[in-house]
């Protein structure tokens, strides 16, 4: 069975095994919990403190934890990214096997911040890092103890790389032969003339 929320996609496996781990909790804790995730994925970060707390009359061990948070990620993540109405993951939830009561609870916390949510995920998703600079130098081995005669030419490339992240600038060093850089400058240009044609 293919589901929206999942990209009309069957659900994993793993969300369908912990289902019934939700139905463990009660549906005023399943709303409490999403409002935990959902300030996760919005980037506030979550209190595993509170999160153990709620999962405690449910004598829930840390994996368990760990799972529930997961699958309610997922399901919530999934949702905002896919563009589903609460009405329609209500009801898919209860067809995976959720409890009426906790899939209404879930879907309550789900559409108080979906707009919000679906925001940051575009906020955050195809993000490229930037090139920064390039720089090379050329090094020409003309004999070593091993050969009486190299004469073989190796390029070092330095390309600084910044994370949009960060800012950081990450630098990444490569040594190619002067064979296998004809072929990069080659493909370089390629892409290049490809790219000055599609603006």
């Amino acid at each position: 069975m293919r589901f929206r929320f999942c990209g009309d996609l069957d659900c994993p496996d793993w969300v369908l095994a912990e289902i019934s781990t939700l139905a463990k909790v009660s549906s005023v804790k399943i709303k409490l919990l999403c409002v935990q995730v959902l300030k996760d994925l919005l980037g506030e970060g979550i209190d595993y403190e509170k999160i153990t707390k709620l999962t405690a009359d449910a004598k829930f061990d840390s994996s368990d934890i760990k799972a529930t948070i997961a699958v309610l990620n997922f399901v919530l993540s999934s949702a905002a990214k896919y563009g589903v109405n609460g009405e329609s993951l209500s009801s898919e939830l209860q067809q995976l096997g959720l409890p009426k009561e906790h899939a209404v609870a879930l879907c309550k916390s789900y559409e108080d911040k979906h707009t919000v949510l679906q925001d940051k995920l575009k906020e955050s998703s195809l993000r490229l890092n930037k090139l920064d600079s390039v720089s090379w130098r050329v090094d020409y081995t003309l004999s070593s103890s091993e050969m009486k005669e190299v004469n073989e030419p190796i390029v070092h490339l330095k390309i600084n790389v910044k994370n949009v992240d960060t800012d950081a600038v990450e630098p990444t060093v490569v040594s190619v032969s002067t064979d296998k850089f004809r072929v990069l400058l080659t493909e370089l240009k390629q892409a290049q003339a490809l790219m000055n044609a599609l603006n």
